[in-house]
């Protein structure tokens, strides 16, 4: 639900640039065979680069994001012969649009949904020869394996790299602060059984127990499910089944608790009543507005209320079923991909480097972004500042990073899931129009037609 996710996050909705703009001169070198469109990787024998004459660069990226305008702007003042012609749409958009703007008009780089049904279209650039070049195989594994692909796009987790991150995203549940006092939660729930009680106490205290978003192509509530299925089993068979592992199931006992706990929250008034209406930047402008005790969202907020609403929100991850048990999070790259006809797939790669390794690229995504850099494992993180929120949703990807228990985002499993099957079947259950066991075998069956079996 990228983005990384899916499912990518301030008052904003979830939204992709295009950069559509000409080019003066181009940016050569040896890896830019653009328009090839194949699945193997062009041997790189000299540096990628931008060059010095000017270049304009096309990208297609999720609107409402400060971060990638703050990435781009950034990188044409420290090459000034570069600039950025860049469209932005919302990211169901381009979940549904990545195949034909990919095919037709192509851009450089774009903010890309699930990718497998776009390798094996031949419509992304095989990164190996960059990540070799570059040193990305030289990274955590963790970070690079959601974007490799095997051939035709399964299975997912290994083989070669087709796309990179601007930043790593985690998910969890912002909390204000303020209002916890008000019905006496001094810390985060560290169970499901004590969200559960917080929710009745805030809904018995005349409080919005959940600000959440549900309306429109973008189902919201698919964040709050996959959490309880963490919360309910492990993340591995849920990465299983997002990865496209053969035999792979939704619909297992996990995902039933998890489905029917989501329905009792539905059914006890935790989500606004007109939450199938409610878009992603409405649920932020609420939120922001101290209408909803907790969202269950991502760290890309981080940085914008920290700036709106500073020192009054705290973040966590979801509390598991059992008492000591490691909770676990959605944590994904913000998949960015370059176009197997790109123009300046050099300039492209250059660019998403620079974007890991730089110290003022880092530090955008740390204070902008609000989420963990790419990168090296020893490279130097910015400075965050205490007791921010910025520091809280660092602390829990870091937690879910050592225990092992991150999750790619369910919206991910194929190029169309989120759109034609989460988004609508999780409006019904809203709508009271089918069931939790019902929406789970309604999904499982259009995934099963997806993937081919």
């Amino acid at each position: 639900m990228s983005r990384r996710t899916p499912i990518t996050r301030r008052t904003r909705l979830p939204v992709v640039l295009v950069l559509a703009g000409a080019l003066a001169a181009a940016c050569s070198g040896p890896g830019g065979d653009a328009g090839a469109g194949n699945a193997t990787a062009t041997a790189v024998t000299s540096a990628p680069t931008c060059g010095s004459q000017p270049v304009t660069m096309r990208g297609y990226f999720e609107t409402g994001f400060p971060m990638s305008k703050a990435l781009t702007d950034e990188f044409t003042k420290q090459f000034p012969n570069v600039t950025w012609d860049v469209r932005e749409d919302q990211f169901a958009v381009i979940t549904q649009n990545a195949p034909r703007v990919l095919a037709d008009d192509p851009p450089d780089l774009m903010r890309l949904p699930q990718v497998s049904e776009l390798v094996k279209d031949g419509l992304l650039k095989n990164l190996d020869g960059y990540a070799q070049w570059f040193g990305w195989d030289k990274w955590p594994a963790g970070q690079l394996a959601q974007l490799r692909m095997g051939p035709g796009g399964r299975p997912r987790g290994a083989g070669s790299l087709y796309a990179m991150g601007l930043n790593f995203s985690t998910t969890g549940v912002f909390y204000n602060k303020d209002l916890a006092t008000r019905i006496g939660m001094s810390s985060p729930p560290r169970t499901l059984a004590e969200l559960d009680d917080a929710l009745a106490k805030a809904k018995n205290a005349g409080i919005q127990p959940i600000q959440q978003f549900n309306g429109g192509a973008t189902g919201g509530l698919a964040f709050p499910l996959q959490d309880l299925m963490a919360a309910y089993g492990q993340p591995g068979p849920i990465n299983d089944w997002i990865f496209q592992k053969p035999g792979a199931t939704i619909d297992t006992p996990a995902a039933r608790q998890a489905a029917q706990h989501l329905d009792q929250w539905i059914k006890a008034g935790y989500f606004p009543p007109d939450v199938n209406a409610v878009d992603y930047s409405q649920m932020m402008s609420r939120f922001l507005a101290g209408q909803g005790l907790f969202s269950f969202n991502g760290d890309w907020e981080s940085g914008n209320l920290d700036e709106h609403l500073p020192g009054k929100v705290g973040f966590f991850p979801m509390p598991p079923a059992q008492a000591g048990a490691r909770p676990a999070a959605m944590s994904a790259p913000l998949t960015v991909g370059i176009s197997a006809k790109a123009a300046h797939p050099d300039c492209a790669a250059f660019f998403l480097n620079w974007v890991a390794t730089n110290p003022k690229a880092r530090e955008i995504a740390v204070q902008v972004g609000g989420s963990h850099p790419m990168g090296p494992a020893d490279a130097p993180m910015p400075p965050v500042a205490p007791g921010t929120v910025t520091a809280s949703t660092l602390q829990a990807a870091a937690q879910v990073d050592a225990d092992g228990t991150a999750m790619d985002f369910i919206a991910n499993a194929t190029g169309a899931i989120y759109a034609k099957s989460w988004t609508p079947q999780l409006q019904k259950l809203v709508a009271g129009d089918q069931t939790p066991d019902g929406l789970l075998q309604s999904v499982q069956r259009d995934y099963t037609e997806q993937v081919g079996g």
